[in-house]
């Protein structure tokens, strides 16, 4: 049987109070509309389509290659929403999901067992519900003598005893295709939304004697839907905790996991310790038996085995095996450090790839540069790359030795071996061998500093 999806994305989001489309917001670093496409994607649909409305351009920028959508011009409620992808799929044989894209936790799994339950009832529909401790806000589901569906009732049209059913709707359905699609040519806007109300097919198909299944969540968290920032805030902190879980599951040990943050596509290999108070964002992928302490801060960036991050951060850079960085220092964009690299206490490294077992110990800047191997940078080095219009690069071959507070002005080239005293200012090639000095030649007056304004006295 052919699956297909219909995901509701059209929605300004009111209580958002955002000029952001809803669906946009993030949740452990994706949007809430990516989550529930990376969920649908789990079950094999033939055909997904999202249907959008409020910043319609900016929605489908997002979506991955080949997803259909069909726009929704004006509000019109639910149903409304899922009849303007009539065209796309009413003539179509099989069974189709219905979901809401701002409901991020629903998982891959709960989605399969829907539709194995709607499949092995036989079912004409079938609803996601769950129990809900407190279920004001939510449709009810109003269940016959035989514990059958009978009807889905919205709060604002439900009566006292309808309004103390715990059993809510949680927004997602599976149908017979053929069977929606004909319903929903039959729904009205007689209610207190005047809208057309996608729960009303369900009264339908009892009319009709189809049966109508109610499949029930074993975790209610699955069922949220994020309709303000306090809910937004809710999500984000569950996702963590199943993110965090998941991978200690997989071998990583976490000091303080209710304190770390880590976003849905990033990998981490097993012995791995991250200490709390760490964020690692993106697409970075961290290998196995890496040591990140308190306070790392790591964007899409690729940290290999047998590394130590400590009290830093990298944005979009590669540390290589055995490397090592911190505590304080920063490596940004374009950095790429080679097998047994160390970057000390205050060093920024921009742009710049450096060679197996080079060193840049403490207060150092490197931008734009290729470093060779076993290279050691002194203390307040600065390679000076940028004159206010344009960056150059800066070559510096295996085993040179740059000594505290040298400036590199680039560009230039500094030769195998090449040496450059403390102090100087270097704007001229060193070739390979060879000693630079350019500094001013040190002057001692003899007495001299019983005339000035600090002396006080023997």
């Amino acid at each position: 049987m052919n699956k297909y999806a219909i995901i509701l994305a059209a929605g300004k989001g009111t209580r958002m109070k955002s000029k952001q489309p809803k669906v946009l917001h993030e949740v452990a670093g994706k949007t809430m509309l990516a989550h529930v496409l990376s969920s649908v994607s789990a079950i094999d649909t033939e055909k997904n389509i999202v249907i959008v409305g409020h910043e319609a351009d900016r929605v489908i920028a997002t979506l991955p290659k080949g997803t259909n959508f069909v726009k929704q011009n004006e509000q019109l409620g639910t149903g409304h929403a899922v009849k303007i992808a009539a065209d796309l799929l009413s003539d179509k044989e099989g069974t189709t999901l219905v979901i809401a894209g701002d409901t991020p936790l629903i998982t891959g799994e709960t989605l399969q067992q829907l539709f194995d339950y709607h499949t092995s009832n036989k079912a004409t529909a079938t609803i996601l519900t769950a129990i809900a401790e407190n279920p004001t806000g939510y449709g009810r589901i109003i269940r016959g003598a035989d514990n059958s569906v009978e009807k889905i009732v919205e709060q604002k049209d439900a009566s006292e005893k309808e309004k103390a059913i715990h059993e809510i709707n949680t927004g997602t359905y599976v149908f017979d295709n053929r069977a929606l699609f004909s319903a929903l040519n039959e729904i009205t806007t007689d209610n207190a939304q005047g809208e057309y109300y996608l729960t009303d097919v369900i009264e339908i198909f009892k009319d009709l004697n189809r049966t109508v299944a109610a499949y029930t969540l074993e975790n209610f968290d699955e069922s949220l839907g994020v309709n303000d920032r306090v809910a937004l805030s809710q999500a984000e902190k569950i996702m963590r905790q199943r993110i965090n879980h998941q991978h200690m599951i997989n071998g990583v040990t976490f000091i303080d996991p209710e304190h770390t943050y880590i976003d849905s596509d990033v990998t981490i290999g097993s012995e791995t310790v991250i200490e709390g108070n760490v964020t690692i964002k993106g697409k970075t992928t961290i290998f196995n038996n890496v040591h990140i302490t308190n306070g790392s801060r790591i964007v899409d960036s690729e940290i290999h085995s047998d590394t130590e991050i400590r009290n830093s951060t990298i944005e979009k850079s590669r540390m290589s095996v055995g490397s090592n960085i911190g505590p304080y220092a920063h490596l940004r964009p374009g950095t790429v450090l080679s097998e047994d690299v160390h970057v000390g206490n205050f060093v920024e490294v921009k742009g710049s790839t450096l060679g197996k077992g080079t060193k840049a110990g403490h207060l150092t800047y490197i931008g734009d540069a290729t470093v060779g191997e076993k290279v050691n940078f002194g203390a307040g080095t600065i390679t000076a790359n940028f004159d206010g219009k344009n960056k150059f690069n800066t070559e510096i071959d295996d085993f040179a030795f740059i000594g505290s507070n040298t400036t590199i002005i680039a560009p230039l080239h500094i030769g195998k071996n090449g040496l450059t005293a403390a102090g100087s200012v270097i704007n001229e090639d060193i070739p390979a061998e060879t000693v630079a000095i350019a500094r001013g030649r040190q002057v001692n007056k003899l007495g001299r500093a019983k005339k000035m304004p600090h002396y006080r006295g023997k």
